[in-house]
């Protein structure tokens, strides 16, 4: 009688071996799928901030169709535009000719646009009576009553204010002489530098109180 142990135990050694080989190679797709290396696509999606501030939310590669653009680049723009109002260094301010009457010395004080842009002014000027030392004297002006409107100066073109007060001579107020009359156009901080060539001016008592108008267009009344 032959014997067939041994083929049944090389069958059975076969069988073992691929089933060997066949756990090998599962093992080793399952470690290579769970590695580091993203997958196609996904290399270029990102959880941190895009340009311009947006963010992304995970797994998006980009802002979602219909969303709101980033309002950076109107700021910038926004930014870069300027206002229309005339700023001290785009003015010149000069005093005209008093026009006595009634007992009042008036003087148009005028803003000059030196720019070669085209500006505005509204309001009213600040003004101050200073002496060679830069110290004032006497009291701010006061305000005049008026409705204030917004002046257009194209280069060259100028806007005026009043400036008036009692004379000295007549109110009997204390009066000091000026060196320079500062001049701040309206909404600025620096003043403008005019030279005072006309005088006394009340600084204290009674009647002795300066005011300004209103801008208008112009170099005077």
């Amino acid at each position: 009688m032959a014997d067939t142990s041994q083929p049944l135990r090389r069958a059975a050694l076969l069988a073992s071996g691929v089933a060997l080989l066949g756990l090998l190679t599962a093992c080793g797709s399952e470690s290579a799928s769970s590695s580091g290396t993203p997958e196609p696509g996904k290399a270029a999606r990102s959880t941190g901030a895009e340009p311009g501030g947006g963010s992304t939310t995970p797994g998006d590669t980009g802002p979602a169709v219909g969303a709101a653009p980033s309002d950076t680049a109107g700021s910038a723009s926004a930014s870069a535009r300027t206002d229309g109002r005339c700023h001290t260094f785009e003015l010149r301010a000069s005093v005209g000719r008093v026009d006595p009457g009634a007992g009042q010395r008036n003087f148009p004080v005028v803003l000059t646009n030196t720019s070669e842009r085209t500006c505005t002014v509204y309001g009213y000027p600040g003004a101050a009576f200073v002496d060679a030392s830069g110290k004032q004297l006497g009291p701010d002006p006061e305000r005049a009553p008026g409705s204030p409107r917004t002046v257009t100066l194209t280069p060259g073109k100028s806007a005026w204010s009043g400036l008036s007060f009692s004379s000295p001579q007549i109110s009997g107020a204390r009066t000091a002489t000026p060196a320079t009359l500062l001049v701040t156009p309206p909404d600025e901080r620096e003043p403008l530098k005019v030279k005072w060539t006309a005088g006394e001016v009340p600084v204290g008592g009674n009647a002795s109180s300066v005011s300004v108008t209103v801008l208008s267009p112009g170099t005077g009344p």
